[in-house]
């Protein structure tokens, strides 16, 4: 399956959290409609806290749209490995 990218994506990795909450809000703030915040393996866990403190805390009229979840095959130094991956899209609900 090839998934397309998003114009307004959010790549979590090692960081701390604030960090890609920041990222968040201030791609809301600059007027992006819709954030998707991506992460894979270990760092899942930090795009759920992300989504989750961006939403409680700093957002309003946003709401998560759609989670995606799936299974990537990377190369590695020991062949292919398999590793999970996590999609979160946000999106700002526009009152009309």
């Amino acid at each position: 399956m090839i998934q397309q990218q998003r114009e307004n994506t959010v790549f979590v990795g090692n960081k701390p959290v604030m960090n890609y909450v920041l990222a968040v809000v201030t791609q809301f703030n600059n007027g992006a409609d819709e954030v998707a915040i991506k992460a894979r393996g270990k760092a899942i866990s930090r795009a759920v806290d992300t989504a989750e403190i961006s939403l409680n805390r700093f957002l309003v009229g946003v709401t998560k749209k759609d989670i995606i979840i799936s299974t990537e095959v990377i190369d590695t130094d020991s062949g292919k490995t398999n590793v999970s991956s996590i999609e979160i899209i946000l999106i700002h609900n526009k009152i009309v």
